[in-house]
């Protein structure tokens, strides 16, 4: 984890505590929220549990059984009571058929380090039978963690959607509760994996796919052996395997190549590399000590030949450097999927700038608050693209406050870089700043704007509107020199 700024104020290191309500209104409507939570949560692991243990075909008898018995309490009035008698004794055999225990099977699964959101992950799984019986008609699948909020989530987080909604719908929350499970769940549940039979001693190689929908940490909660008894209403199940984690990149999209524009600049010193002390400067040659010289500069091995000090003699280089600016810090109460959107941008554009800026000497800057401001540079031997996606990965939104801090760090380093890219959440005076004083260095500067087309305070600006909702069309008209083709930018 990225550690944060010692410089950074407290509003900004520490997230503001939401708000405990006053009065006895408040208290009430708090009351009601919790007991909907509480009702909310039953249910769900209840319907958890039944599909656990009850194929569909089983949940349907389980639910004909109970309504019968419902209408057959009276014997005389209804002959509803004989369905409920012959459900009840299907469900019982069932379960004596699930009784029988599973043969032990050795399984090792090799998840990926890395899937994509939106992307197929598919991923082997080796099973062995270690048991003295051949294992038939079992099935492998992967579970999932629990994707049901927190009481404290559930009462403290506002789901947009909920602005459409009237007072009585807000205080049950049942919008809240399935936006919030929704954003917990990372990936749809995979289908269950057939076994083949195995005879004992005998192994076999699946191949299980799940897709994330979700970027960060995909947890795997277990690997579960399962069999359905022998009337097909009921499951037994075994966990074969623990718990795993794979981290899901950003979503991208279609980029055209591109050619940055700006031109080469005097880089001070050379490449920044965390493994070196002092100046990295290209090295031309040797010469004789002069008063001044750095003692890290001497060669010794040539003073040892000669018998004179003898120094080691740089020069400055001059490169190509693109810099891509992410903004992290939304303002309070927008859209998450604005966050998301933006995310996806500057992943989408990390590989088409990283990997061919202008040709090897060429270095990608991706500038980012993160608590802390993070400065990233691919290119040349140093961090590659692909490390870069995995911190655009983990990265959350920060507060709005950050900004400040980001802006002062992108605008201390407009010397240094050939031309700047910005991916920017919202328009309002400080990005508006920022882009002006990038301009004024004679910095060549493009913004990506998220929704501006929807922001009145960028009316008259010149950036590039990004749909957050379907952002590819707009990225794919990207031009070689980061305009776009045609007249789409903000009127």
């Amino acid at each position: 984890m990225p550690q944060r700024s010692a410089d950074a104020p407290e509003a900004v290191r520490h997230r503001q505590q939401p708000e405990r309500p006053r009065g006895l209104a408040a208290r009430a409507g708090r009351w009601l929220k919790a007991w909907s939570w509480l009702n909310l949560h039953l249910a769900s692991g209840t319907q958890e549990w039944l599909r656990r243990h009850f194929t569909p075909a089983g949940q349907g008898v389980l639910a004909a059984t109970f309504a019968a018995g419902l209408f057959g309490l009276d014997t005389r009035l209804t002959a509803a009571h004989q369905a409920f008698a012959f459900g009840l004794v299907l469900l019982a055999v069932a379960w004596l058929g699930t009784l029988v225990p599973l043969p032990k099977l050795r399984s090792h699964r090799r998840p990926p380090s890395r899937a994509a959101v939106g992307a197929p992950c598919r991923y082997k799984v080796e099973v062995a039978n270690t048991d003295g019986r051949i294992a038939r008609g079992l099935m492998l699948h992967e579970r999932l963690p629990d994707p049901r909020p927190s009481r404290a989530a559930f009462l403290d987080t506002r789901a947009p959607v909920e602005a459409t909604l009237n007072p009585f719908e807000r205080l049950l929350g049942y919008p809240r509760w399935e936006w919030l499970v929704h954003q917990a769940r990372r990936a749809e549940a995979p289908a269950p994996v057939q076994l083949p039979d195995l005879a004992p001693g005998s192994a076999a190689e699946l191949t299980l796919a799940l897709t994330p929908n979700q970027r960060g940490w995909l947890t795997l909660d277990a690997l579960i052996l399962g069999r359905v008894d022998p009337l097909g209403l009921m499951r037994r199940e075994r966990v074969v395997a623990a718990s795993a984690r794979c981290l899901v990149l950003p979503k991208r999209y279609p980029i055209p190549q591109l050619r940055p524009p700006g031109r080469r600049r005097l880089q001070p010193g050379g490449i920044e590399q965390a493994s070196s002390v002092g100046d990295a400067r290209e090295f031309i040659g040797l010469r004789d000590y002069l008063p001044g010289d750095s003692p890290r500069h001497i060669h010794w091995a040539a003073w040892a030949r000669c018998g004179e000090p003898v120094v080691k003699e740089y020069r400055d280089e001059f490169f190509s450097r693109q810099a891509l600016v992410l903004d992290t810090c939304p303002a309070a109460g927008a859209d998450p999927v604005r966050f998301e959107t933006a995310v996806s941008a500057a992943a989408s554009l990390i590989a088409p700038l990283g990997e061919q800026p202008n040709g090897p000497d060429g270095l990608l800057d991706l500038l980012l608050y993160a608590e802390g401001t993070r400065v990233l540079t691919a290119g040349r031997g140093l961090m590659s693209t692909a490390a870069m996606l995995e911190v655009l990965a983990a990265v959350e939104p920060q507060p709005a406050a950050a900004f400040a801090h980001l802006a002062e760090t992108v605008t201390s380093r407009a010397a240094r870089q050939s031309a700047c890219l910005c991916v920017l959440l919202h328009w309002d005076d400080a990005r508006r700043g920022l882009v002006a004083r990038l301009r004024r260095s004679g910095l060549a500067v493009t913004v990506l704007l998220v929704d501006g087309q929807d922001d009145p305070a960028a009316s008259g600006e010149d950036f590039i509107a990004v749909d957050a909702r379907d952002p590819a069309p707009a990225l794919a008209r990207l031009s070689p020199d980061w305009s776009l083709h045609g007249d789409h930018r903000a009127a």
